[in-house]
């Protein structure tokens, strides 16, 4: 099935800001996250459509090359280089690969407009890897540690990576006589392909390596340990230097990107460095006032409400939000008020109430006595 638009995936339009951007995501995030939709197998896929999609468009310059070249950006079998696996460009020689049958290893037409070829029996680097790791709203404002289990292709330890076994010799492939490509006429034309039979090496080894194969590679599972810095958010991206797949040959390896998916929290919303939470008092508390104790990612605060505090009235606890990302401080704690009001009531409460309700007539009540004076002329 062919991946839809990032930007549809989004909802978005291709204009969108960073910031716009973000939002959006982080929107459509929380509302098809597994942790909310359990066993929905429709919701996961969505939810990592959701973050391929971000992960191409929040990088600047990701974005431009989406933007021109459309998901053949990061297709690997377009890349000019064979290192990541993240993405490349476009060979303009495709086109004549594609008429006239030349594999990898290059045609007369990239001989004729200087097309250039890695020597593939030099040393290559490892794929980069994608790692997804789920972490908590704490955890992402305070930064933390984590230890990952990756199974990835390493080097192989018998030979390593070399392929061969001790004491084995190279000799020259007999089916291209060691120059790595063999000539396929096509009518007029000589086309220059890869060796099937060394892979373009031009080199053979006497005796491959039993353990893997001459291969150079084995799958493993490792351990990385990983300092998640404070301040992350859904999205961001962490760069595990030589931690993907080995290279080949003995070439150095690939990267691992470790993509951050956040947690939806309980208790707090997340708002840049700002923290959002509403924290229910009862309305002899907004009446009269006093002091309340509020939760924070660290422990508690005590807030002083006034009396006569109103529903939805915000206060705010400086420096109890998520640490900057640069460093730059840390953002603040908005708690919102909310008015609870009893549901069942007793005899005696019942009447106290009444007894305050006439004793009030209105005067105590300046938004509703301001609401129903201007709305005076609506019911005449």
């Amino acid at each position: 099935m062919a991946k839809r638009d990032y930007y549809e995936v989004l909802g978005v339009e291709r204009s969108v800001s960073a910031e716009e951007l973000k939002k959006a995501y982080r929107k459509l995030a929380v509302k098809f996250h597994p942790d909310k939709n359990p066993g929905d197998h429709a919701a996961e896929e969505k939810f990592k459509e959701l973050g391929e999609a971000y992960e191409a468009l929040s990088d600047p310059q990701k974005r431009s090359a989406y933007d021109q070249f459309g998901h053949a950006a990061f297709d690997p079998r377009q890349r000019a280089g064979r290192g990541g696996a993240g993405g490349g460009f476009h060979d303009p020689f495709d086109i004549f690969r594609d008429v006239f049958g030349g594999g990898a290893g290059g045609s007369i037409f990239e001989n004729l407009f200087g097309g250039q070829q890695a020597d593939p029996s030099q040393p290559q680097r490892g794929d980069d890897l994608r790692y997804d790791l789920e972490i908590t709203l704490e955890e992402a404002a305070l930064g933390c540690e984590k230890e990952i289990s990756v199974t990835k292709l390493d080097a192989c330890e018998t030979c390593s990576g070399s392929g061969a076994e001790a004491g084995s010799k190279l000799k020259t492939c007999a089916t291209c006589g060691g120059r790595g490509q063999v000539l396929t006429s096509r009518g007029i034309f000589s086309i220059a392909q890869t060796c099937p039979h060394c892979k373009g090496a031009g080199r053979l080894m006497e005796k491959p390596c039993k353990s893997c194969s001459g291969n150079g590679k084995r799958q493993k599972s490792s351990k990385i340990k990983l300092r998640i810095p404070a301040g992350v958010d859904a999205g961001s991206r962490l760069r595990s230097s030589g931690n993907g797949e080995a290279g080949f040959r003995g070439g150095p390896s690939g990267d691992l990107y470790v993509v951050l998916h956040v947690k939806e929290h309980e208790i707090f919303q997340r708002d840049g460095d700002d923290l959002i939470c509403e924290v229910p008092v009862s309305f002899v508390q907004a009446a009269l006032g006093g002091e309340i104790e509020v939760p924070t990612l660290e422990g508690r605060a005590t807030i002083k409400v006034p009396a006569g505090t109103q529903p939805a009235t915000t206060f705010r606890v400086k420096s109890n939000g998520v640490k900057n990302l640069q460093g730059y401080g840390q953002g603040d704690l908005h708690v919102r008020v909310l008015v609870e009001v009893p549901t069942h009531l007793d005899h005696a409460q019942r009447a106290k109430l009444q007894e305050f309700s006439a004793l009030c007539d209105g005067k105590q009540a300046p938004l509703a006595s301001g609401f129903f004076e201007k709305a005076k002329k609506f019911f005449k």
